[in-house]
């Protein structure tokens, strides 16, 4: 499935710049250079009131925020208590946009209403889990769960909106068979997956290679390593090691990948503190400084693609 849909797209710019040619004699310009689409992740700052966070947008290099709930924030509750208008507000004095709600809480089948809540800020991605991996064949279940997402597919679809599940750990999408099948059955453009490297076996190969698998289903890209994982409460600088950049994992092979199947969503630079809810560093400014740190390492890394 996604070889022709990578061929498709290949078709259809060639097509393009062949008519151009045609028609004045011209060939196109040059295409402009992959460049990553950076989001802000709200839980990187614990709980910070969104009024603070917002600023940091653009000092990461992003024009977009990721909105989460509590455990790991509290920023979407802060939206509804600040109401939709003054965070309509806030968003335009700093110059962002609501691009993501990440919504583990809901789950994959009760999306509806955030749904409608994202689209009406012109918000793109919503992400959230899978289910519980059970006994039987994966793939039948990966084929399974995918026909239980139509109807909230067809709601994303009416209003723009791509539903990214998370290979998150010990859930039914989680190895890379079950990737791959959901690549497979997934054909809609409004179902993808938000590919958290974290839950993978820390192989940059094998990830590359499952993003190249994934083409055009891949709705979300997380800069997150595995490091010394997030369930354990570690000294700092181990903890931080799941930054990009800081562990051991290369993201070389993983940028070329995304490069290759000419990825246009969101990259998240990204990690879990411990406990969950709690800002990474102390304070706003260390924090936005080691995105920055991780940012530098990512391109860096592009550059060698």
């Amino acid at each position: 499935m996604n070889a022709s849909r990578c061929t498709r797209r290949e078709f259809h710019a060639a097509a393009a710049g062949a008519l151009a040619l045609a028609t004045t004699g011209r060939a196109e310009p040059p295409a402009e250079p992959f460049r990553l689409k950076y989001i802000l992740a709200s839980p990187m700052y614990g709980t910070m009131p969104l009024a603070e966070i917002l600023p940091e947008a653009r000092k990461i290099g992003a024009a977009h925020i990721d909105i989460w709930p509590r455990v790991h924030a509290n920023h979407r509750e802060q939206v509804e208590e600040m109401g939709h208008d003054r965070f309509a507000r806030l968003l335009d004095e700093h110059r962002v946009s609501l691009g993501m709600s990440t919504r583990y809480d809901l789950g994959p089948h009760r999306l509806t209403d955030e749904i409608e809540f994202l689209a009406g800020f012109g918000g793109k991605v919503l992400v959230t889990g899978s289910r519980k991996l059970q006994d039987g064949p994966l793939k039948q279940q990966v084929k399974a769960f995918v026909e239980s997402m139509k109807p909230h597919v067809a709601k994303a679809e009416r209003h723009g909106v791509a539903i990214g599940i998370e290979n998150h750990g010990n859930a039914l999408i989680h190895s890379p068979d079950s990737l791959r099948y959901f690549a497979e059955f997934a054909t809609s453009p409004h179902l993808g997956i938000a590919l958290a490297p974290y839950h993978l076996p820390q192989d940059p190969e094998l990830i590359a290679e499952l993003i190249v698998a994934l083409g055009d289903s891949l709705v979300h890209f997380q800069g997150w390593e595995h490091g010394m994982g997030s369930h354990q409460k570690l000294p700092k600088e181990q903890e931080m090691l799941q930054m990009p950049g800081r562990g051991t994992l290369d993201f070389t092979p993983m940028l070329a990948a995304l490069k290759k199947i000419d990825y246009g969503y969101f990259t998240e630079i990204f990690m879990h503190p411990v406990p969950r809810g709690i800002p990474i560093l102390d304070s706003r400014e260390e924090i936005t400084a080691a995105i920055n740190q991780s940012r530098d390492y990512l391109e860096a890394c592009l550059t060698k693609t």
